[in-house]
Formats: structure tokens, sequence, C-alpha cells
């Protein structure tokens, strides 16, 4: 039986995490589960999965967590610190799925400890990358990626050498407006945005795909799991979601990971990995679809592309702000104080504004983010609707 913690149960991959493990008791026993104030639904989770331990990032939702889990058995806790403490406590296998900067300390501790970490938290890589895979060399951490792109190219370069890799081509769908023409896009509203044609998502995953933005930050997630080198990793834009992502070898093999897009693929592979486990998605049937279409990602419509690998080229403190800027710009467009063409708009705003030394330390990173939170934040104000 392997023991897990599960950070952001109650998200898309949590959910999709305690799917999973519930379908297979006998096999999975749960730690702790964090949230940051879904207090019913934690709860409802600890309580199906009979977890030691649940936690809220909020520490004003505390109260409520005690008194829904009280004569359980369950302890509870509240905090950023007690979150971080939940990661460090020993398990196998340790879910990262809280969304943006916030999963970043408590990923680093299941590090320091030496996990392993189903890392499904991209801006933990993408704001402090250098210092997460450092780390993670000098703990004898495991990283295994959840994104469905990187868990593809993962499975693709089993038992290969990197030496052995021509390049590394991430797959993208596009997004709900791929056929769009830009000038209709300054009109997109939120409720518009967040229906990928594909995935099912959170609000703020879902809009990082309509702008391509997300596509973005798993170029930067990607160059630091298989350090292959940027130019070698390549985008193409794959309508179906079928082909997850592919690995280009040197003696010209092209090996791709298929699948119906559904995150309890990848999920399942990290969570039984080395090994494999069922999962109740759909079986693939190539002969209904038909077809597999492929085209080149139009930098004009979606910019965000360009600015995230000008980003990754430059300084290392480049990514963290545009992670941060992107963060507080797509949250702008979900209040609708911003239009969906001013979210790249305030990133590139931020970017061009904001040129630190690359970080040293942890704190560096989050000095790094707050300030590219500030000034995306007064940025804000050109582009109000």
């Amino acid at each position: 039986m392997k023991s897990i913690t599960i950070l952001g149960a109650t998200g898309s991959v949590g959910g999709s995490t305690l799917d999973l493990i519930e379908r297979n008791p006998e096999r999975f026993r749960v730690e702790a589960l964090t949230a940051n104030c879904d207090v019913e639904r934690l709860a409802a989770a600890a309580r199906r999965t009979r977890a030691k331990l649940a936690v809220v990032a909020d520490e004003t939702c505390h109260r409520a967590l005690s008194d829904a889990l009280a004569g359980t058995g369950i302890e509870t806790a509240a905090g950023a610190g007690a979150v971080a403490e939940a990661a460090a406590r020993p398990t196998d296998l340790t879910m990262a799925a809280i969304v943006g900067c916030a999963g970043l300390p408590p990923v680093m501790e299941a590090v320091r400890r030496g996990g392993t970490i189903a890392l499904a938290n991209k801006e933990a890589l993408v704001s402090a990358g250098t210092l997460m895979t450092d780390a993670v060399r000098r703990h004898q951490a495991t990283l295994l990626p959840v994104d469905s792109e990187h868990n593809a190219i993962f499975q693709c370069l089993e038992g290969s050498d990197l030496d052995s890799v021509r390049r590394i081509i991430l797959t993208a769908s596009g997004g709900p407006f791929r056929e769009w023409r830009r000038a209709d896009m300054a009109s997109v509203t939120p409720e518009q945005a967040v229906k990928h044609p594909n995935w099912s998502m959170g609000a703020k995953i879902s809009i990082d795909s309509a702008t391509m933005m997300n596509k973005g930050l798993e170029l930067v997630e990607a160059h630091h799991l298989f350090p292959v080198g940027s130019e070698r990793i390549e985008i193409v834009v794959h309508p179906q979601s079928v082909i997850h992502s592919m690995v280009d070898y040197v003696d010209g093999s092209v090996l791709a990971q298929l699948g119906t897009p559904d995150m309890r693929t990848p999920i399942a592979y990290a969570l039984a990995w080395p090994a494999r486990m069922g999962t109740p998605c759909e079986p693939l049937d190539l002969t209904t679809l038909g077809r597999l279409d492929f085209e080149k990602p139009d930098m004009e419509r979606f910019p965000a592309l360009a600015v995230a690998r000008d980003a990754l080229e430059g300084s290392a403190a480049r990514p963290a702000i545009l992670n941060a800027a992107n963060e507080v710009a797509v949250r702008a467009f979900l209040d609708r104080r911003i239009g969906f063409l001013d979210i790249v708009a305030v990133v590139v705003d931020t970017l061009e504004r904001y040129d630190p030394a690359d970080p040293a330390t942890l704190e560096e990173v989050f000095a790094i983010d707050r300030e590219a939170r500030i000034l995306a934040e007064e940025g804000l104000k050109t582009h109000c609707l």
C-alpha cells in the first residue's frame, strides 16, 4: 500500500487524484489533504479516504474545518506553514496540485525530504526552475510530471538518454479561439474563454490555454524537466488533443504518447509509477476519430508563445516575472477588469518595466514575484475596461 499526500485536494487535479485513489482503496493510504478554503469538499474527501490530516491554507476557515471533522479523529491545521508541514510529512508520494506560486513552498518541502513528487504545479518550475532542480538533485528527490504533455514526454523517454534526443515536441490544442481572428478575440468573455474544447480544467488554466500562455509556461517547465536546450523544444498545434507530446530521436524515430483527453491517465501513471494501474478513461478508438491534424502555432494571434520563449531565453528571473504578471492579468480578466487581449499586454508591460538580478534563494524568488505582481497591478490601470 502506497501512502500519499495531496496538496490542492479540492481542485481539478486533486479531484481526479481522489477519484483514482478511491477506486483503488487497497493500493493507497492517504496521509494528508490540503485546500485553500473549500471546507465542505475537503472535509468530505478526508472522511471518505480516512486521511490522517486535513489542512486549509486560509486560517479563517480552520474553525469550520474542525467542526466539520469533529469526532472523526482526523487532525486539522491551518495556514501556509501548516500546508508546508503537511508536505514535509513522510509519504511515498506527494501530489503537488496547488495552483500558482502558493504551491512552491510546500513542493520544496517535499523535495527537501527526498520524496517522490507528482508535479502538477507548473508555476513551481517556471518561477524557480534552477533552484528547484538543484534541490531535487541535492536531496535525491524524484519529480514525476503530471501535466499531460510532460507526462507524455516522460513516458516516451523511458529508458532513453537525453543525448539521443533530437527534438521534444509539445502539442497544444490551440484552445477555444484557435480559428478566431485576433480582432474578434478583443470581445471574448470569461465564460467563452473557460470553455476548453477538449479538457475539463479550472478557470485559471483554461484562460491560459485560451491565450496559449499555458503552452508558454509548459515550454519553460519542459526546459527544466528535460534539459536538452530550449532551441530543441518545439510547439505544434494538434486540435484533437490525442497525441499529448512526442520525442524525436537522432535515428529518426519519433515516439508519441496517445490517449483520450482525460487527466486521470497521466495522474494514474504518476500514482502507480514505476508500474501502471487501470483507470475508467475511455479507450482510444482511432477508427472513430478518423484523423489527426497538426499546424504551426500562429505567433501573431497568440503572442504569449513568443513572450514566454523570450522570457526563458533571458535571465533566470524573467520566467518568474512572466508567471506572476500572468496570474494578475488572468485574475483581472476573470473579474472583468480588462479584456482578453490585455492579458498578454499586461505581461509584456511588466517584463519591460522590471529586470532584477537572478534569484539565488527561494526568498529572492518570492521577492521578484511580489514586485512583479505590484507592477502588473499598476499596469492594469492602462488596460481597464
